[in-house]
């Protein structure tokens, strides 16, 4: 099951990652076009006032990516501020979880199916193999905040699709 967890969570996650970034890159190429749109206008978009923003939904996505990685591992979660303000910052944000998770290698998740993983959100603590904590939590949330950031950028009006999204096949 080695490669098999590599290949399930860790992988599809690099090619997504590197997917934002691209679709990050398109938002700054809209921005630049149109005169009138200030950068803070995305990067704070939002689809529903009571949503987080654009950046959170990077953010997230990026500490899911990582802390999968890591509690997969059974090593350390690196700890990054979340200050990001401009494109530059999100690029580098992504770009730095990218490197991060392509430090790995599938021997790294030996046994990780099998591993004990306890999350903590809130105020509330969940119990998981690694196998339930990648279906019940790792890629269902990762995804969500995806294609969140996703939604935002398009509703922005950045001229994105889903072959943006699904970019790498």
């Amino acid at each position: 099951m080695t490669g098999l967890v590599y290949e399930l969570c860790i992988a599809p996650m690099l090619q997504s990652l590197g997917n934002l970034d691209a679709i990050v890159g398109k938002a700054e190429t809209h921005v630049r076009k149109d005169e009138h749109l200030e950068p803070a206008t995305l990067i704070q978009g939002r689809l529903f006032p009571n949503m987080r923003p654009f950046v959170f939904q990077i953010q997230v996505a990026t500490d899911t990516a990582k802390g999968a990685a890591a509690r997969l591992a059974g090593t350390e979660i690196p700890v990054w501020p979340d200050d990001e303000e401009t494109f530059n910052e999100v690029h580098q944000r992504i770009v730095k979880a990218i490197e991060y998770l392509s430090g790995f290698a599938p021997k790294d998740f030996e046994g990780a199916d099998q591993r004990s993983i306890k999350l903590k959100l809130g105020s509330h603590e969940f119990q998981f193999t690694g196998a339930q904590y990648i279906q019940r939590f790792v890629l269902p949330n990762f995804y969500f905040h995806m294609v969140t950031a996703y939604n935002i950028l398009r509703q922005g009006g950045v001229d994105v699709g889903k072959r943006d999204f699904l970019a790498g096949l």
